[in-house]
């Protein structure tokens, strides 16, 4: 093997991140568009940040598991530990808390930031990946909840899916804290360890799981089994002792289901195994699932994190919010059949019969951009067919070859490559035929 093979530089990208083509950037700016419509139809708000934060941001509240084995952490050229972000609202409550006092609330935000996780690749899970971040804070009621789960339906059903093909799964922290503090009395460690359980019940046998439950509950675990496999909210409810019904957690559960019904959202379910795995989250926590057999998957995520602001030593604010990752919408895109099919912004490709013109489709490319087309110039000096088979090979829509008799005269043939149909226009008509085929 000679030096230069063996100094060759990789074509392919870094371990689980993607390159974007145009035809990539044109479904990732597709499925953006459906995101940011719906959430500023809502009155939503665009911010943004730096996807560099300080590593404590992450220890103090995102979860352990997180923050030691999926950050991208280093020391920077000062010697801080700084983090790519692997979340947005850790950022978005420090954005918060830093103006506090100068924003009016309620605080309706959102932002597509770009996270980054340090997993094992694999089909819907990426190692760098954009995700969808709405949130509203200064809300106390179920009203923010019922809010930001319509938002999630509106987007799923914009995108084209029916509300038969995924369903939006609820559940609430204060429902298991009762049953596992109050009910069950175990103390702070055990609760936390059968949170962490139940939260990835889905991934284990059940034998498996039992044994899990046993080590902390003992003898209570065949009642917090016949709990767990409850067929339904009110099997559920039925279980608990008969003054539970007044439990907070399970009063919100149930105005949550009615609001989201009466407003035509049927597909809504409560799933007593529903945690999420962040360790801010407060009340209501929430899901929409994909039920299809090819795709069975959480795509959106959220809940109610009121405590987020106390790690910067503020008063709390009421708030709830949820992320949608563009991997898995993508899949959903592609399992449905509902991919966009592409077309470029470039609407007219302008090709020279001889150099000679190159001047003069400068001169006609730049009146017909002025009216709002927009317009390519073939300088590649290819033959005419050959840049005929370019545009059209790059799904440019309309062509107009331009020589001696089309500068002389001022009227230029403008053809649509897909039906072949030709007009002779001026200059002045050319945007008009090309915007209204």
């Amino acid at each position: 093997m000679s030096n230069n093979e063996k100094n060759k530089l990789s074509l392919e990208p870094y371990k689980g991140v993607r390159d974007f083509y145009p035809e990539d950037m044109f479904v990732q700016n597709y499925i953006f568009g459906v995101m940011k419509m719906v959430c500023e139809k809502f009155g939503y708000q665009e911010y943004d940040a730096s996807v560099l934060e300080p590593a404590e941001l992450y220890r103090a509240k995102t979860g352990e598991e997180i923050v030691n084995e999926q950050t991208y952490t280093f020391k920077d050229r000062g010697d801080r530990d700084v983090t790519l972000r692997p979340e947005m609202t850790p950022t978005l409550a420090r954005m918060v808390a830093a103006k506090k006092r100068e924003l009016s609330y309620p605080l309706r935000w959102y932002s597509i930031p770009n996270l980054f996780r340090y997993e094992k690749p694999q089909r819907g899970r990426v190692r760098e990946h954009w995700q969808l971040n709405v949130d509203v804070f200064g809300i106390k009621t179920i009203q923010a909840e019922v809010e930001v789960i319509s938002i999630a339906s509106k987007i799923m059903k914009t995108l084209g899916l029916k509300e038969t093909d995924f369903e939006i799964r609820v559940n609430s922290r204060k429902i298991i804290n009762y049953i596992l503090k109050e009910l069950y009395s175990l103390p702070e460690e055990k609760s936390y360890k059968i949170s962490k359980l139940i939260d990835k019940k889905e991934k284990m046998s059940a034998e498996e799981f039992e044994k899990g439950a046993k080590e902390n509950l003992g003898e209570k675990t065949a009642e917090f089994l016949t709990l767990l496999n409850s067929k339904n909210f009110e099997e559920f409810v039925s279980h608990l002792p008969n003054n539970s019904s007044e439990q907070e957690g399970i009063k919100e559960i149930k105005i949550l289901l009615e609001n989201l019904e009466n407003l035509g959202i049927t597909n809504a379910v409560f799933s007593q195994t529903l945690m999420r795995g962040f360790d801010y989250y407060t009340g209501i926590v929430f899901e929409v699932f994909d039920k299809n057999p090819e795709n069975r998957r959480s795509v959106f995520g959220g809940g109610r994190y009121d405590d987020l602001l106390d790690i910067f030593g503020q008063e709390k604010v009421p708030a709830v919010g949820f992320g949608c990752g563009d991997v898995i919408i993508r899949d959903i895109l592609e399992t449905y059949n509902l991919l966009p099919d592409y077309k470029p912004e470039t609407k007219l490709a302008i090709c020279l019969l001889d150099e000679k013109f190159s001047a003069d489709a400068n001169e006609l490319a730049q009146k017909i951009r002025e009216d709002g087309v927009n317009v390519a110039i073939d300088f590649s000096s290819k033959k005419l067919g050959d840049q005929i088979k370019s545009a059209d090979k790059q799904k440019i829509p309309f062509i107009l070859c331009l020589g001696e008799n089309e500068v002389k005269s001022g009227k230029y043939k403008v053809k649509k490559l897909d039906t072949g149909n030709e007009m002779e226009l001026s200059v002045d008509n050319i945007a008009n035929f090309v915007n209204n085929k």
